[in-house]
């Protein structure tokens, strides 16, 4: 079992930062992929970012490459999402998610394991 705690979140106006943290407990953080969902009211959860076990390989939904960055540090079991030039429409609930499969997906499926969220609002 992994639990997974987000953090980070909150409001800020178009063009600002705001860094995600995921804390992870229970089994050994290292042994999971990590991804960053998303889902705005009304939407379905859409793939944000992931990183691999080790850190050594990253990817991105193409709506937020170059402007998110998605890291991790195995010795504090954390998990963070960088997000600059923030967009009003990048404005949802963000979720954390664990997979210990390893596999390189999007597919939210594929995941195992998954935080209660954090709100980022984007005002205009």
């Amino acid at each position: 079992q992994v639990q997974l705690a987000e953090s980070g979140g909150g409001l800020v106006q178009a063009g600002g930062s705001l860094r995600l943290s995921c804390a992870a407990s229970g089994r050994t953080a290292s042994r999971y992929a990590m991804g960053w969902f998303r889902q705005a009211p009304g939407k379905e959860r859409e793939f944000v970012s992931a990183i691999s076990r080790i850190g050594d390989s990253t990817w991105y939904a193409a709506s937020v490459s170059g402007r998110f960055t998605i890291s991790r540090d195995n010795t504090k079991n954390i998990v963070y999402l960088e997000m600059i030039s923030l967009k009003p429409e990048d404005t949802a609930v963000y979720y954390c998610a664990a997979q210990f499969s390893g596999t390189k997906t999007s597919d939210p499926d594929e995941y195992d394991y998954w935080g209660q969220g954090t709100q980022v609002t984007v005002s205009s």
